[in-house]
């Protein structure tokens, strides 16, 4: 391997992957339109600002590079969002990244990691959730997601186009180093968003419900670090490129972390009080979400270097406290 394109490479989980692919010594071009990505969180690469189907673009580029492959970080991924404005999502991430497809295959590029998610299961059927389990999605962005597997599956079977989705759950934490980390405008996650009230650049956080069949009433979540993640992604295009085969992957840390848990695990490690205000349960919340990641220890050798929660919460907390 000597050349990746990274689509939606300035974002959260695509900034990572360029640190993980350069730390491997492959040459990297980043593809963002920098609608939610930041060009300060990479270095060292080429940043191309354009759009994910512009198909103009895209051959330029695959004629001026020799890529082996193309990574795609630039989905849409707000649900509630989906929702309000579905035309929005399955524009960009089914329409626009069939044309992204269509230009690989222009150019002979076959190999494509697809960056998916937790959210194709829907309401669980049961937990942990491995890959086999029924595919339901209840929302827009999960639809989104899962149409676009089914076309990797087409194409596999029409163009030789080879595909790794990687369905995860909850990504969290920063790079270690502390060169990039979550930068959501809104954020809706909850480790940056405890964070940001230990901080006091929120006021408070607010528990949608305590009335959960869990242990202590709020929601159990996987959490899975995002230095992790990426190990995974590049563990997934090497097992590809090998076998010549297509494959869909779990990855969590196969264990949950609840509401409340994340909560006090942050005040620990900031050493600070964070207000918490109790609120009436969200739709389409369910109580437990936990992966079953066996799949992708089995025939990737991936193994989770940072499961911990204390430690993911304080790689996310190094980061948000830079520059103070």
């Amino acid at each position: 391997m000597k050349s990746v394109l990274v689509v939606g490479g300035a974002g959260y989980i695509g900034s990572h992957m360029v640190l993980c692919l350069q730390q491997a010594g492959i040459h990297v071009v980043v593809l963002d339109d920098l609608s939610s990505g930041h060009k300060e969180a990479i270095e060292n690469c080429d940043l191309v600002q354009g759009d994910l189907g512009d198909r103009a673009l895209l051959s330029q580029l695959f004629k001026q590079y020799q890529f082996d492959a193309v990574m795609h970080f630039a989905a849409f991924i707000q649900v509630g969002e989906s929702v309000q404005k579905p035309a929005m999502y399955y524009d960009n991430n089914v329409v626009k990244t069939l044309s992204l497809l269509d230009t690989m295959r222009d150019h002979g590029i076959l190999n494509f990691i697809f960056s998916s998610t937790a959210a194709v299961y829907g309401e669980p059927q049961y937990t942990p959730i491995d890959v086999e389990h029924p595919k339901a999605p209840v929302n827009p962005y999960g639809r989104s997601k899962w149409m676009l597997e089914q076309i990797l599956d087409d194409y596999d079977a029409a163009y030789g186009l080879k595909s790794t989705c990687l369905r995860y759950f909850n990504a969290a934490g920063a790079d270690a180093k502390g060169r990039t980390g979550e930068c959501h405008d809104p954020e809706t996650h909850l480790i940056p968003l405890i964070l940001q009230t230990a901080a006091g650049k929120r006021e408070s956080i607010s528990v949608f419900g305590r009335d959960y069949d869990t242990p202590d009433g709020t929601c159990l979540r996987d959490y899975v670090h995002v230095s992790d993640l990426c190990d995974a992604h590049l563990l997934a295009l090497t097992h590809m490129m090998k076998t010549r085969k297509s494959a869909r992957y779990n990855l969590g840390n196969g264990q949950g972390f609840s509401v409340q848990q994340v909560i006090e695990a942050a005040a620990n490690v900031t050493g600070r009080k964070i207000k918490v205000v109790d609120a009436e349960r969200r739709e389409g919340d369910p109580a437990r979400l936990i992966a079953d990641a066996t799949l992708a220890e089995k025939e990737l050798g991936w193994q989770p270097k940072f499961a911990d929660l204390k430690t993911i919460i304080e790689h996310a907390w190094r980061w948000e406290m830079r520059g103070e």
